[in-house]
């Protein structure tokens, strides 16, 4: 049995990159229907942090992602006023900058690295002795070992930028289908005929947009051996704090003023009063438990940063899954080995970061407008051996 409903392109996956290429697709004229297992933003996309940090999240070896990170950065501020002005909600975009410090001398030595890759880059950032950077944010423990002032490193709340951008593509046209979920891809005659649904229906479209964050690979059953995802899920931990402290506290002011990162995990104060802290990498396949130890790492190294956040209320505990992909870059633009198969995952720990430059890109390729993806992000780069394995 078919759907009557007639799509031009089927997203699969209601988080950032989902949302975002269907809503773009739907500017340039699609019709598009987004089908997501659960509700609207219910995998990693409402647990991230939401740090907008393209430097401090690649590696110095990897260039091309990168570039493509310092490329959607500059498209954020853009893309959030865009998305407020289509939908008439503030997406939690701030301009914060960032504090990078060290508690150690290994982290000291770190942080010289990050400036002169920073330099080399041409991307604003200030050496800080630990004094300086301690009258910026008074909260920092007195023993940190120095510190990196990253002004044009922000932060976006993704519950708030998922809401906006919901919004946003409803007005657009786009038809969410929520608690949907999918059995495989449909294909005739050697390219994609749409989407099947678990109910027996087909939801039939010309192009599929693969976005299911981690759970994207779960489809590799129902594609030929040479297309299937190798994603894998990366769990996360983190939790969400509130409240004042110390002197803070009788002057009401937040604790943080701007996002701080060390070399295990990161703090992102956020304009309702809470404080994100996060966030562990465990290789625990689709297990979303908070644990005991997780929580415990991420307590017992902030402790050393900012001691004042151990006297927070803790808010909320929380695990998410990361997609990563056998290199941690992400999957874009459409498949060659099947006609009408495109690719928006993978995004590992840049999911928020990516979202702008993933809805251009991918939006692009489906309309016929774009230019080629660059090779490291494209589909076909892993082999069927590694696909399979």
């Amino acid at each position: 049995m078919s759907d009557h409903s007639s799509p031009d392109v089927v997203v699969l996956g209601a988080g950032l990159a989902g949302l975002g290429v269907a809503y773009r697709a739907a500017r340039l004229g699609a019709r598009v229907v987004v089908v997501d297992r659960d509700r609207v933003g219910a995998g990693a996309s409402t647990v991230a942090a939401g740090m907008l940090a393209p430097v401090a999240e690649a590696d110095a070896g990897e260039r091309d992602l990168l570039a493509l990170g310092l490329q959607s950065a500059a498209r954020w501020p853009g893309f959030a006023r865009e998305l407020q002005e289509q939908s008439g909600v503030d997406p939690g975009y701030r301009e914060l900058g960032t504090l990078v410090v060290a508690r150690d001398r290994d982290g000291a030595e770190a942080l010289v690295r990050e400036a002169q890759l920073r330099e080399a880059l041409g991307a604003p950032v200030q050496r800080l002795l630990p004094s300086a950077a301690r009258r910026l944010e008074p909260a920092l423990a007195p023993s940190i070992r120095g510190a990196l002032l990253a002004p044009d490193d922000h932060a976006v709340d993704p519950r708030a930028a998922l809401e906006a951008l919901a919004t946003a593509a409803r007005a657009c046209g786009v038809v969410v289908r929520e608690r949907t979920t999918a059995t495989g891809v449909a294909v005739h005659d050697g390219r994609v005929a749409g989407l099947d649904l678990q109910d027996g229906t087909r939801l039939a479209a010309e192009s599929v947009v693969l976005a299911a964050g981690a759970w994207s690979g779960s489809l590799r059953d129902a594609l030929p051996a040479e297309v299937r995802v190798p994603v894998r899920p990366v769990k996360g931990q983190l939790l969400r704090l509130r409240g004042r402290v110390g002197a803070a506290a009788a002057q009401q002011v937040p604790v943080l003023e701007r996002v701080v990162r060390f070399d295990a995990g990161y703090l992102v104060p956020r304009e309702d009063g809470t404080v994100v802290l996060g966030a562990t990498m465990e290789e625990q396949g689709f297990d979303t438990q908070v644990t005991a130890l997780g929580l415990h790492e991420l307590l017992r190294d902030v402790h050393e940063v900012v001691p004042g956040v151990l006297e927070l209320a803790v808010e909320q505990a929380l695990a998410g899954l990361r997609p990563g992909t056998p290199d941690n870059a992400p999957l874009l633009g459409p498949h060659p080995a099947l006609p009408g198969l495109h690719l928006a995952t993978g995004h590992h720990r840049n999911g928020v970061l990516l979202a702008p430059i993933t809805a251009d890109l991918v939006a692009a390729g489906l309309t016929g407008t774009g230019a080629p993806i660059a090779p490291a992000f494209a589909p076909e780069r892993f082999s069927t051996a590694g696909l399979a394995a």
